[in-house]
């Protein structure tokens, strides 16, 4: 179907980044650093799996904590309607019946997720904003609902703005999170359908990153950018960070092109491609009117059954994951 081929490579460097040109140019605007880079071909971009890294390397004078157990994972698309939201709540939630301490954050300034835990954006006196941008504590933020949640407002919309002149801007998040990621085993990012400032923050603080796709074709190409976004992340704020799965959402298995979507993604991506399908329903736009999860609106559903699944098999992955590696350094 005409889609640039973009096949992983397990244990790679992380891929350099766009050329200048070729950059988004809020996302060029965000640089610390200004680096020579490589020449490379446009056509032939290369998602990275996520890499421990050696060291991370922070800014002069800024005090970054050390990696730990704790996965912070952030769900990014720029497209919008791909259930990102969706799938950060009720992969929380999945993980929580699980057993795991799961703190979400929405970043989105539309409030998706803050409003299907039932409370509502434009009453918020403070959010996610206050703690980007006037450094207020996050633990001062985060309502105790079906999973603990650092909720948003309508005032995220002039974070980046505000934002943008301050020295350390793409390391607010990650700072934010200090005081709270021991407390939890995961931290879910919701991300807004861009690549700008709030998606960098995220990326920052992230130990990897997890791309819902809707099953469609326009919905596969906009993970060309997102990685480039991530390979310049990696460059200069982030080794770490990386494509840590795509999850297909959206799924209807009665139509071809739902069927050829995932085989591009098969066929492209491999193994970052998890078996789960989050296949459509009614259920995922029911549930947030009644300000719950699809595990809690209808437990026994195979909408939520999904859900569990992707969390068994995303803990399952990182379990083989941490497995290889410590037999290579055995």
């Amino acid at each position: 179907m005409g889609l640039i081929r973009l096949r992983p490579r397990p244990g790679a460097s992380p891929s350099p980044p766009a050329r200048e040109h070729e950059r988004d140019p809020i996302v060029r605007s965000l640089e610390p650093v200004v680096l020579s880079e490589p020449a490379r071909d446009p056509e032939l971009p290369v998602v990275t799996p996520v890499q421990p890294a050696e060291s991370a390397q922070p800014n002069e004078g800024e005090a970054v904590p050390s990696r730990n157990a704790t996965r912070i994972i952030a769900f990014a698309n720029q497209k919008g309607g791909v259930a990102k939201t969706t799938t950060t709540l009720n992969l929380g939630v999945a993980f929580h019946e699980m057993g795991y301490r799961v703190l979400l954050v929405d970043l989105d300034p539309q409030g998706n997720l803050t409003m299907s835990q039932g409370l509502n954006p434009d009453v918020i006196e403070r959010s996610m904003f206050d703690v980007l941008v006037h450094k207020v504590p996050i633990s001062e933020v985060i309502e105790h609902r079906e999973v603990d949640l650092a909720v948003a407002s309508i005032d995220l919309a002039g974070a980046e703005l505000a934002l943008s002149s301050l020295i350390g801007r793409e390391r607010s998040l990650e700072k934010a999170l200090v005081e709270v990621r021991n407390a939890y085993d995961f931290v879910l990012l919701d991300t807004p359908p861009s690549l700008g400032l709030l998606t960098i923050n995220a990326f920052v603080a992230a130990t990897g990153v997890i791309v819902p796709v809707q099953c469609e074709y326009l919905s596969l190409r906009g993970l060309v950018q997102l990685e480039n976004t991530l390979a310049m992340v990696r460059e200069n704020l982030n080794p770490e960070v990386g494509v840590e799965g795509i999850v297909a959402t959206m799924f209807d298995g009665r139509t071809l092109h739902s069927r050829e979507a995932i085989e591009i993604l098969e066929e492209n991506f491999g193994d970052l491609v998890y078996r789960t399908r989050i296949r459509k329903t009614v259920r995922y736009a029911e549930a947030p009117v009644k300000g719950s999860s699809v595990l809690k609106y209808d437990p026994t559903g195979a909408a939520a059954e999904a859900y569990r699944e992707l969390a068994r098999e995303i803990v399952a992955a990182k379990e083989a994951e941490d497995g290889a590696q410590a037999r290579k350094h055995a």
